[in-house]
């Protein structure tokens, strides 16, 4: 399970990605301020993503990693932190989010994997990327606004809620984590497809990043200081 991705290139670097994405006649707003490099994004944090803005057009704005957690599972507890990663979309729960305006791109750099393998680095992150230089990527992400009791100091609260879709892992994921790896997409026809196709098509997207297409950048290590 991914619990932990970093985004730490430059916020004009990351806008630049968006012109593969935005129309001409569309808008974009980047709601997010001055968005510094951020090189460990973990469950609850506030993160941008890409995402249909509720007016018409595109935009860029900060939402909390965690999409609400399936009543059964909350029984007897007094917090609702957050559902990450999610797989299983055949499921009604999930369904209700899979409209495309509920759909979104979340940019990072690099994301961390739980190290299987026997030895003194078991459990330790492993970070990987779309190469050394760590290029802009998008996981394939669903979001809501939504009230709960994320934190019992908060108290309740409505939070633009977001989580990515998983998959089976490819051949270097799985030798670390054989579970399951995110959705990544990394071509602009596969970010608009996402965001725009019917749900039959877009669903297509739900599979592994090809064998060969990422490496191992840092590892044993809470962030990706790249």
């Amino acid at each position: 399970m991914c619990n932990l991705y970093s985004q730490t290139k430059s916020q004009d670097a990351m806008r630049h990605v968006f012109d593969d994405i935005v129309e001409a006649g569309e808008t974009f707003d980047d709601l997010t301020g001055n968005l510094p490099p951020m090189p460990d994004i973990w469950p609850d944090y506030s993160a941008p993503v890409f995402r249909h803005a509720p007016q018409g057009g595109w935009q860029l704005s900060m939402a909390r990693w965690g999409m609400p957690t399936p009543p059964q599972f909350l029984a007897g507890k007094r917090t609702d932190p957050g559902v990450t990663n999610i797989r299983n979309l055949a499921s009604p729960y999930w369904r209700r989010w899979l409209g495309v305006e509920h759909r979104c791109l979340v940019p990072f750099t690099s994301f961390a994997e739980p190290d299987s393998r026997p030895g003194p680095g078991k459990g330790k992150p492993v970070w990987f990327a779309l190469g050394e230089d760590q290029p802009h990527a998008f996981f394939a992400g669903i979001r809501t606004d939504w009230t709960s009791v994320r934190k019992l100091k908060e108290g309740e609260v409505t939070v633009d809620a977001f989580g990515f879709l998983t998959c089976a892992p490819n051949r270097e994921v799985e030798r670390i984590h054989p579970k399951a790896m995110p959705v990544i997409l990394v071509r602009p026809e596969e970010w608009r497809a996402w965001l725009t196709a019917p749900i039959e098509q877009a669903l297509h997207l739900q599979r592994p990043l090809p064998d060969g297409e990422l490496d191992i950048v840092v590892e044993d290590a809470r962030d990706d200081p790249a």
